[in-house]
């Protein structure tokens, strides 16, 4: 609740794109404080590393663009994607229910709703997200940061997979739904 305070008080400009792209990824990292720990987590200073990159570097660029004004390149077309990446999120989060927590651990496998399409939906989500709220307003700060975030989210899905793949149903599940992230592509 702090750091959304703080970047209020930084940024008092606040408009659409920037509270849906805030509150949607502090609902993500409010859902992950207070989940219980699984039996089965990769408690690895990378995984915590990533994990923790992955969680604030959306935050570090609202941060950035309220010291540094970026360039807007398609306003209209980024509030948009913000909203799809948003909505994505918030179905990938009730399609994975009481499995989401923070680090890469065994819950159970999710192989529901969203995550019919793709392995990991909510990271999908992510991406729509990024690239909507840089199409917004971006410099060259957001674009380094969208760069570490979306190196952490793919290390993530990895380390993810490797513990997921510990479930007696994975093999089946990744042969049934073979992208990961991008459908037809990874």
């Amino acid at each position: 609740m702090a750091d959304l305070a703080l970047l209020v008080w930084l940024s008092p400009g606040f408009g659409v794109a920037d509270w849906i792209y805030l509150c949607s990824n502090l609902l993500v990292l409010g859902i992950a404080l207070t989940r219980r720990p699984a039996r089965v987590q990769d408690r690895s200073i990378a995984s915590g590393a990533a994990v923790f990159v992955s969680y604030t570097y959306p935050y570090a660029q609202v941060a950035v663009l309220n010291w540094i004004p970026g360039q807007e390149a398609w306003p209209a077309g980024g509030l948009v994607l913000v909203i799809l990446g948003a909505s994505l999120s918030l179905v990938g989060l009730i399609s994975l229910g009481r499995l989401f927590g923070l680090r890469p651990a065994m819950r159970g496998l999710a192989t529901r709703g969203t995550y019919r399409l793709v392995r990991h939906p909510i990271y999908l989500a992510y991406l729509f997200q990024d690239i909507g709220y840089n199409l917004k307003e971006w410099n060259i700060g957001t674009l380094i940061l969208v760069a570490l975030g979306w190196a952490s989210l793919v290390y993530r899905i990895l380390a993810e997979e490797r513990v997921l793949s510990q479930n007696p149903d994975w093999a089946s599940y990744a042969a049934r739904v073979r992208y990961r992230l991008l459908p037809g592509i990874w």
